[in-house]
């Protein structure tokens, strides 16, 4: 072959080869372009972009910030910080079941004249007791809650399970990362029977008020997504998913969160500026809004600050850090 046929032949293949990759470039360019302007058109239209953010009470008063007890208060607080909605703690607004009409009445008002939608309730219960005098106890107090749920108008409440107890005070259970023994002479398979049992007993009452009990990934018999979706798939009912708390897994949380998210009806999110209390994780919110994104939850996102630092500085950084994790995702 010639020294001028195979010039030819390079030239004609790099001219090819040069189009085509110039050809590439304009199409990743207009591609680019069209994404950025179909962003800019969703931003323009109005249209919801990220997750709703509510504050929860417990944020504020944590069980030692007295003046931040009054609800009303905490309800200012989150109107003020630009919030979307707020989350109850029950114990910051009564240690029994029965508030009066006028009470419960005010604080609908309060929040319905700022704005803010109460999204959800927090409350207590624990059934991993062999006395069944207990248990009884204990499902009477969760239905009087459900019941004050329908009165405010709150579509999901955090339920647990309860715990053994067997570690005396709850820094020993930190210190034994939530792990608990059972109490003598019985076993997990027994305390989940009576769990479920629980709830059953519960869930006519929640399905007549159009409450979503939501199961936390807490301690107890929900410390391992295993253990909770036992409840939960026992139970088959779609008045009893999941709450699923997002500084709750000490160790691994990302695939042990993704365990939960199909089932997830509300998500409670930790923020722990300044240091935690007993623990403090390095929680990676764009993923974890990722992983949700990829479920289709579309649902509420409560902020569970939980902190050393001053809420007035700290409170206001996690709603940021939400908004920006949980705005414009796109599933994994």
């Amino acid at each position: 072959e010639s020294p001028f046929m195979n010039s030819r032949r390079q030239f004609l293949t790099s001219g090819v080869l040069g189009g085509l990759a110039g050809m590439s470039a304009v199409s990743e360019s207009h591609a680019a372009e069209k994404t950025e302007a179909a962003a800019k058109n969703e931003a323009a239209s109005g249209a919801r972009i990220s997750n709703p953010i509510a504050l929860s009470t417990y944020s504020l008063w944590r069980f030692k910030n007295e003046p931040m007890r009054d609800i009303h208060r905490c309800i200012e607080v989150a109107s003020e910080m630009g919030f979307d909605g707020v989350e109850l703690l029950l114990y910051q607004i009564s240690q029994n079941d029965l508030l009066s009409n006028a009470a419960i009445q005010e604080i609908k008002r309060h929040a319905f004249r700022l704005g803010l939608p109460l999204c959800g309730m927090s409350t207590h219960q624990g059934f991993v007791t062999p006395d069944r005098a207990k248990r009884k106890h204990n499902i009477d107090l969760t239905i009087g809650q459900v019941e004050l749920c329908g009165r405010l108008g709150i579509p999901t409440m955090r339920v647990n399970t309860g715990r053994w107890g067997t570690s005396g005070s709850f820094d020993q259970l930190m210190k034994n990362r939530g792990i608990e023994e059972p109490l003598p002479g019985h076993t997990e398979d027994e305390a989940f029977g009576w769990v479920i049992d629980a709830f059953e007993q519960c869930l006519p009452v929640a399905e007549k008020l159009g409450v979503v009990l939501g199961l936390e990934n807490h301690w107890g018999l929900g410390l391992t997504p295993e253990g909770v979706m036992r409840i939960v798939n026992a139970i088959d009912s779609p008045w009893l998913q999941v709450t699923l708390d997002t500084g709750n897994f000490l160790e691994d949380p990302y695939d042990r969160l993704e365990q939960l998210a199909p089932n997830a009806v509300f998500v409670q999110t930790k923020t722990y500026y300044g240091g935690g209390e007993w623990y403090t994780l390095d929680l990676d919110y764009s993923r974890i809004a990722k992983l949700l994104h990829k479920h289709n939850y579309r649902g509420w996102i409560s902020l569970e600050f939980e902190g050393r630092e001053d809420y007035q500085t700290a409170v206001p950084k996690s709603l940021a850090m939400l908004r920006n994790a949980f705005s414009n995702q796109e599933p994994s």
